[in-house]
């Protein structure tokens, strides 16, 4: 019998993560400093689009992508900017961003509402060819 929901994981990581609007997140999308970094499944991605510019780093590999001791691991999580993550609804980008977080990875913020507020708000999205 689990002892903890996942409602009660997201809660506690959004008490201890920062999260920004999606209208924040519309404004950062050309600010070299800041990486966007799309943490769907791929199926995601090629179903409901992605955001242009938007880094993707599924969740399962997450971790290993960001840190240096892994055979994984990517550079773009060793520069200097800010990581702003993001999912379909911004369930699994806030239980993400506090687990990087913990590791050590800074400044990292995730998108309340995720991909689907991104849309919602007529963020830019493409869609992959057929």
């Amino acid at each position: 019998m689990i002892t903890i929901s996942a409602s009660q994981l997201v809660e506690e990581a959004n008490a201890e993560i920062e999260t920004i609007t999606v209208e924040d997140a519309l404004k950062l999308q050309d600010d070299d400093g800041v990486v966007l970094v799309d943490i769907r499944d791929i199926r995601e991605l090629k179903r409901e689009g992605r955001v242009p510019g938007a880094l993707h780093a599924p969740r399962g590999m997450l971790e290993f992508w960001v840190d240096p001791a892994s055979t994984y691991y990517r550079e773009v999580f060793g520069s200097d900017k800010k990581f702003v993550f993001f999912c379909a609804g911004g369930l699994r980008s806030a239980l993400a961003t506090q687990a990087l977080q913990r590791m050590g990875l800074n400044p990292v913020a995730h998108i309340g509402g995720g991909f689907a507020a991104w849309r919602d708000a007529g963020g830019p999205v493409e869609k992959d060819e057929a």
